[in-house]
């Protein structure tokens, strides 16, 4: 099962975090793993590469976090992006929803 929390600031997503594995199918056969990494790995290249945002990038085995520093938390071309992210990975949930389960986590910070 792999888990996505998304993390939000008033009407802003700041940051989110993925962990775990779905289990759809057998390492390097799971598509809707590699659909969720492609469209997060997106979002931070987006971020760091072509935003130049000094967010906070999180990456081990299963594991992928990025953290919005508070002065980039209203950036508009940061919230498209991560917004983008959102619409795509409700899509898979509803499509792939017994493997994937997010929660939103408001005003945390």
């Amino acid at each position: 099962m792999t888990k996505i929390v998304i993390y939000k600031s008033k009407n802003h997503i700041v940051g989110f975090e993925i962990s775990g594995h779905t289990g759809y199918a057998e390492e390097g056969s799971d598509i809707v793993c590699s659909a969720i990494s492609s469209i997060s790995q997106m979002v931070v290249i987006g971020v760091k590469d072509v935003l130049k945002l000094d967010a906070i990038v999180k990456i081990d085995d299963g594991y992928l976090k990025l953290m919005l520093k508070k002065t980039d938390y209203d950036n508009e071309n940061a919230q498209t992006l991560l917004k983008s992210m959102r619409k795509s990975l409700d899509e898979i949930l509803k499509e792939y929803g017994n493997y994937v389960k997010m929660e939103v986590k408001k005003d945390v910070f």
